[in-house]
């Protein structure tokens, strides 16, 4: 198992690695910069820094996880990337459906190609499918997002750069915010996150804030107030 420190999952699973830039919340990518020092390391998934590539020995891994757990899927790329075969999507689709045991997390900045590649797919209920909203530019990713027949779908507004004004919860299961962090972070305001905040307890839509961010993350915390907030969908599909 790849263990993780991201609040919101348990594990992570990457049988793609690596991406290319899209739209403003990449230019910091954290992925990009930890690939480059797993390549220094010598790892052999990463041989070719932060270029895409799919692995298909990464492929039975979960599958040798007896104990139910979240997986986060390619935290370390984007499956529904370009240059990522149909099949190879195929292929991953079919060893989550072959374990439901597990419950996985699905994220993509490419929602046009995420509605292309959907009526392919099996879609078994242990899947959830979100995309990154940035800005209020990005929220035709939502949109998209509501044409795939996913039993949980949900948003990362991460790394929140703007305010959200016209952000629509409709058919929104799930809402994770978060502060850009690391090198060159750029500065989120709270009032961009109680507007979200809000809009999700208004529609009853269950809300995750994952940080504030910033340089030094873990001093600036993930609280609201006095509040740490940790929803989940409650659909969640784990088996005990």
């Amino acid at each position: 198992m790849s263990t993780t420190t991201i609040e919101w999952t348990e594990a992570t699973w990457n049988p793609v690695t690596g991406c290319s830039k899209v739209s403003p919340g990449c230019l910091n990518c954290y992925a990009e910069r930890m690939a480059k020092r797993l390549q220094a390391m010598g790892q052999p998934n990463y041989r070719d820094g932060f270029s895409v590539r799919t692995h298909k020995h990464m492929l039975g891994l979960p599958v040798t996880w007896g104990k139910p757990r979240m997986v986060f899927v390619n935290s370390m790329g984007d499956l529904f990337h370009e240059q990522v075969p149909v099949a190879f999507i195929q292929r991953v689709f079919e060893v989550m459906e072959y374990t439901p045991r597990h419950t996985y997390q699905l994220l993509t900045k490419r929602a046009d190609r995420l509605v292309e590649v959907s009526p392919l797919l099996p879609w078994p209920k242990n899947v959830w499918m979100g995309v990154t909203v940035e800005d209020n530019e990005r929220l035709y990713r939502v949109e998209r997002l509501r044409k795939v027949p996913s039993v949980v779908k949900f948003l990362s507004v991460e790394p929140l750069l703007a305010p959200l004004p016209d952000l629509n919860l409709d058919a929104v299961d799930w809402v994770i915010v978060g502060g850009e962090s690391g090198p060159g972070a750029r500065p989120m305001q709270a009032e961009w996150v109680l507007d979200i905040r809000d809009a999700c307890v208004d529609e009853a839509v269950p809300f995750f804030f994952k940080q504030w961010g910033g340089v030094r993350k873990k001093a600036a915390g993930r609280e609201i107030g006095n509040r740490t907030w940790n929803q989940m969908p409650r659909a969640v599909a784990k088996v005990a």
